[in-house]
């Protein structure tokens, strides 16, 4: 047998004491993970973990294993929404398929499971906007997915928003641009896979009565067209609209997701016309900027709301205090008094229900919710131990990190 990793190699030494000689579906299971509801796949998949990651592996012909190996690691260098690849197996005994090895998408959920056991505020539409951002992006990107659904999608709760990713890329093709008709086709695919899992859940009875699927599935292209043009066509404009109507054009990209690479700006005697080269970058521009700032890694809606509340501490804090306090020793201030103690305080038994930048991010809403209701701010502290205590507790506990997971086992 043949192991191939990505570096850093060193995180799959754990790995290697696994029985690869023998098929995944023959595994002691005592070496698993059981993560349930995680979708539906045409191969044979089991979960393990090792060295506190947790790893997917994927049972399929090397040919395939080597393709999405390369393009998965293509897209982490990129900075595309995609799982992680880590390494392939190969040249296993008898005829045995390879096995390729990812890394699970942490706090990610599965269409399937997002409708068996709903928190309350997903639906259908808000699933397909979420899913068709990532065609997109991808799209921009040259990637032709070609296998584009519900089931090769993950999502990610992102600041009360979804982030979706690309599980998998065995029929993926990458170019350096797209035309017209190979983005139409994929929609058009895409189209189709979403309606027949829609449906699946209907037969399941796990989709609201009032929602139809072949209709959803139909405004498929629609919505992915409405967000194509948005992000790539030119705008025209008078010159004494230029500052404000591209201050506005970029905001509107940025609030989609999606950074700003070359503009181009041709005036004429008719106006100015704006040309944006769109392009996808990850991670964006409030995740760098909360890194530098505090060494958070969260996601770019999480960083967009941590930065805000920074920045309101910050000023909180200047109105008490003679002198301007500079932006890094706010930031620092706010990270050891204000996130970490929430943070902290996150019970025991519901560690792991949702990433810390969520809770805290959630944390925050319910300080809304409870200073209208009592007419004056309750403060953090307040609404971190209401919600501890009322809100949480109700998010259903999944497997999504190794601690949680092995915590249990």
């Amino acid at each position: 047998m043949r192991y191939l990793f990505r570096p850093p190699a060193t995180e799959a030494a754990g790995l290697l004491s696994l029985p690869w000689d023998q098929p995944l579906e023959e595994w002691d299971p005592a070496l698993l993970l059981d993560v349930p509801q995680r979708g539906i796949s045409r191969h044979v998949v089991r979960f393990v973990a090792s060295g506190g990651h947790v790893y997917a592996l994927k049972e399929i012909s090397e040919r395939l294993a080597r393709h999405e190996y390369a393009l998965l690691g293509q897209f982490e260098e990129e900075g595309l929404p995609a799982v992680t690849v880590l390494g392939i197996c190969v040249d296993r005994p008898g005829d045995q398929e390879a096995i390729l090895v990812t890394r699970y998408l942490e706090y990610s959920m599965s269409y399937r499971w997002l409708f068996s056991r709903p928190r309350g505020e997903h639906s259908a539409e808000r699933l397909l906007d979420t899913m068709v951002v990532l065609l997109v992006r991808l799209h921009l990107a040259g990637v032709f997915w070609g296998d584009c659904s519900l089931s090769n999608t993950l999502f990610r709760l992102d600041a009360g928003a979804f982030t979706a990713y690309l599980v998998d890329a065995e029929t993926v093709e990458r170019h350096a641009r797209l035309s017209p008709g190979q983005r139409a086709y994929d929609v058009d695919l895409a189209r189709e896979r979403v309606g027949a899992e829609l449906l699946d859940l209907q037969y399941g009875g796990l989709l609201p009565e009032d929602v139809d699927p072949i209709e959803v599935a139909e405004s498929l292209p629609g919505r992915y067209a409405s967000l194509w043009d948005e992000v790539t066509r030119e705008e025209t404009f008078s010159p004494d609209e230029q500052q404000y109507r591209m201050t506005e054009r970029l905001q509107r990209l940025n609030d989609l997701g999606f950074d700003v690479g070359e503009m181009e700006i041709v005036t004429s005697p008719e106006g100015a016309r704006l040309r944006v080269e769109t392009r996808v970058s990850e991670p964006g521009h409030n995740r760098r900027e909360l890194f530098r700032l505090t060494g958070l890694e969260v996601q770019e809606r999480q960083a967009q709301r941590l930065l805000n509340d920074i920045r309101a501490y910050r000023a909180w804090v200047e109105r008490r205090s003679p002198n301007p306090v500079p932006e890094a020793v706010a930031a620092q201030r706010w990270l050891s008094e204000v996130y970490q103690p929430v943070v902290d305080s996150i019970p025991p038994n519901l560690a792991g229900r949702l990433a810390p930048a969520e809770v805290f991010h959630e944390v925050l809403e319910h300080r809304w919710f409870l200073s209208e209701r009592a007419g004056r701010d309750v403060g953090t502290e307040r609404a971190a131990r209401s919600y501890f205590a009322t809100v949480l507790p109700r998010t259903p506990e999944e497997v999504t990190t190794p601690s949680a997971t092995l915590g249990r086992n």
